[in-house]
């Protein structure tokens, strides 16, 4: 029929029972090869998805991943724990949780109630008095004062500056959870100390949390469970036939 629109023969012939349409010859062949060349190309895309694979597990150091598992990260990882290692040596943290000393005397410990002086000088006294200090939250206290009396026992100008700094960041800086108290003209001089530091830099702060602990911790510790359970121990032992 002239009206009738002639068959393009791109539109293919319509299949009867899924409604689509199959293409004619000549299309199918340009299929044929879209698939050949698809086919050619996936050992290609295989291989780059292996080698994504393989970046996740071995990948290098510029890897923006945390999975690499490269040398170079474990180079890094162990100068990262070397670091750690002189960190922690120099701060003290591989030190026990109390210091060497012997048994105390049932006179040592009465002399520890008589004067402050006599409890810092002795070390089952600081340990005592440390052992109270935990409980009230303010062991740091301490911590700083046994730092600052180890900095002066240094010699080696290196050391002497690696500790002056871990002290100062783990005892001075407001950004530690271990600041201790101090006003504003004792860090005034501990930042001017700090641009050269010494075995001295710390003794005017050293010297305002030792007259902090005297005035404040020591009264509290007199009457505590910490001191008096050792007295009574102590005096029911000299008392015993």
């Amino acid at each position: 029929m002239s009206g009738q629109r002639g068959r393009e023969p791109s539109e293919g012939v319509l299949h009867p029972l899924i409604g689509t349409r199959w293409p004619m010859g000549s299309e199918r062949m340009e299929m044929r090869k879209r698939q050949t060349s698809l086919q050619q190309e996936m050992p290609g895309s295989a291989q780059s998805q292996q080698g994504a694979g393989n970046r996740g597990s071995n990948a290098c150091c510029f890897c923006w991943c945390c999975c690499c598992s490269c040398s170079c990260l474990t180079v890094r990882n162990e100068d990262d724990e070397r670091a750690r290692r002189m960190s922690q040596e120099a701060r003290g943290e591989n030190l026990p949780n109390c210091e060497e000393s012997s048994k105390p005397t049932l006179e040592e410990v009465q002399s520890w109630g008589q004067s402050f002086d006599k409890l810092m000088k002795s070390p089952a006294g600081r340990n005592a008095f440390r052992e109270f200090l935990r409980t009230e939250y303010s062991e740091e206290n301490m911590l700083f004062w046994l730092a600052c009396e180890d900095l002066k026992k240094e010699v080696n100008k290196n050391l002497v500056e690696e500790k002056a700094r871990l002290i100062y960041e783990d005892y001075i800086s407001i950004l530690s959870p271990k600041e201790v108290s101090l006003d504003s003209r004792v860090r005034e001089v501990i930042n001017r100390n700090m641009l050269d530091p010494t075995p001295h830099t710390f003794d005017d702060a050293q010297l305002q949390i030792y007259t902090l602990m005297h005035r404040d911790s020591y009264p509290r510790f007199l009457n505590s469970a910490v001191y008096k359970t050792l007295l009574q121990s102590l005096t029911d032992t000299s008392s015993e036939p």
